[in-house]
């Protein structure tokens, strides 16, 4: 697979980098010579200074022999302009579009059909949006995963000394709870990531991700010794791209919902737009406001400014003031594991957002959606298996598939379960599997139809 990218910044950088790792060509484009020279100094790729929204460049780039372009610069109208002269020069390429403006991404569908025949268009601050209000379907877990429509979520979460998993052979797991109500997906322990088999024990500390359908996660939270916390009254701290949607989006939802945004125009703007938002013009660092403000009676505090450091402090200080959950928006890469370990409950990434839309796009299969897990260790794909594809028409047991992949559950119709060696896969299903980085282009193998 060969795939051209327009844009060599945080999201174009990290992009070259993951496709790269698997041995994909990558050919990288971008008008600043500083920016291309990280990328030459960094990765194994091709670079090539220009404007991407050149068509010239482009058809240096050989973009007529490339599967897909990715045009993620920070400009909306860079990235739909490098979409238009690639559907000139390559009508039959995929073309993904990085589009930060609401008022492009209204004509979303337009751009798809009718305009530039463009296949995915990201908006990293609505993925951030939609991953929030993952997090808090499940606020008593740390990692939140929807596949199959939000039908079943794959979840993250710390085995506690007190759980009645604590200690338990995998095998036994159906003595606590029905097989096909929960599948153990894989473990971290000490930093390792385990496929787990079943003569592996459960132990206390382990982080454990686990696969079922929405309506168990309360009765499956109480095995890891917690019950689940209800969620009321939610704090938003900035009134963007990111916290003004939100805010509209958990009012829908009838949550308490109370905004703060530092700049007082903002404020007056945003505060006409929203129904029942209380919306507060001050600083989510100023412990008097947020003591007059009952910072200690919130559910959840959720900081999407553009300022990462207010974000990360006014979190950890909403909750030694009481508040009960929270979450920050963080984009360095190398924030992440920082701001998890100084005790703030979640993390929400623009950059991984944006990463984890696009994966499904670079996989060879019918895809439909995927989820990086633990940066690039592994990765779990929702999938359609396809008539003529390995996995079809043989009982699990049999199926030449590697090792360090597990194939979770299968969506029939409308029933899910967890397979057995004994079943069998069936043209349309969809199927989610959990696979190391490492044989992921086994599991993509296997997943396409033979020819």
């Amino acid at each position: 697979m060969k795939i051209v990218i327009v844009g060599a910044g945080e999201v174009g950088y990290h992009f070259a980098e993951w496709l790269a790792q698997e041995k994909k060509e990558v050919v990288v484009i971008d008008i600043a010579p500083e920016a291309l020279m990280r990328v030459s100094d960094h990765l194994d790729v091709q670079i090539l200074q220009g404007s991407g929204s050149n068509p010239k460049i482009l058809e240096e780039s050989s973009l007529k022999t490339a599967d897909i372009i990715l045009a993620v610069t920070d400009k909306d109208e860079v990235n739909l302009i490098a979409c238009f002269f690639a559907n000139v020069i390559a009508p039959d390429i995929q073309k993904v579009a990085l589009i930060r403006n609401p008022d492009y991404i209204d004509y979303r569908e337009a751009l798809a059909r009718d305009i530039l025949n463009i296949g995915l268009v990201i908006n990293p601050e609505m993925e951030v949006v939609n991953s929030v209000l993952r997090i808090l379907s499940a606020p008593d877990v740390e990692e939140v995963n929807d596949f199959v429509g939000g039908r079943i979520k794959m979840l993250g979460k710390y085995l506690l000394p007190e759980s009645p998993l604590n200690g338990l052979k995998l095998t036994r797991l159906p003595e606590k709870i029905e097989r096909n109500r929960m599948i153990i997906a894989a473990l971290l322990r000490e930093e390792q990531l385990i496929i787990p088999k079943g003569k592996d024990t459960l132990r206390a500390g382990d982080f454990v991700y686990f696969v079922c359908q929405s309506q168990d996660i309360d009765r499956i939270l109480r095995l890891f010794g917690k019950t689940a916390t209800s969620m009321k009254n939610i704090l938003v701290v900035g009134g963007g791209n990111i916290g003004f949607p939100l805010a509209r989006e958990l009012e829908a939802r009838r949550f308490n919902v109370k905004l703060i945004e530092k700049d007082p125009r903002r404020c007056q703007e945003i505060s006409g737009k929203l129904n029942r938002t209380l919306v507060l013009q001050g600083l989510a660092t100023d412990q008097k406001f947020l003591e007059q403000e009952n910072i200690g009676h919130m559910d959840m505090v959720v900081a999407v400014t553009w300022d990462e450091e207010m974000n990360i402090l006014s979190c950890l200080l909403a909750k030694r003031m009481g508040a009960k959950k929270t979450i920050a928006r963080v984009n360095k890469m190398p924030y992440i594991p920082l701001v998890q370990a100084v005790g703030i409950d979640h993390i929400v990434s623009p950059r991984l957002s944006a990463i984890n839309s696009l994966f499904p796009y670079l996989r060879r299969g019918k895809v439909i959606s995927t989820v990086t897990i633990r940066g690039k260790a592994a990765e779990v794909l929702e999938a359609e298996a396809l008539a003529r594809s390995a996995i079809v028409g043989k009982p699990l047991k049999d199926l030449s598939f590697p090792k360090e992949a597990l194939i979770l559950c299968i969506f029939r119709g409308d029933e899910v379960f967890i397979p057995s060696g004994e079943t069998s896969i069936e043209p349309g299903d969809r199927v989610l599997i959990l696979s190391t980085s490492a044989v992921i282009p086994l599991v993509e193998q296997a997943l396409m139809a033979k020819r």
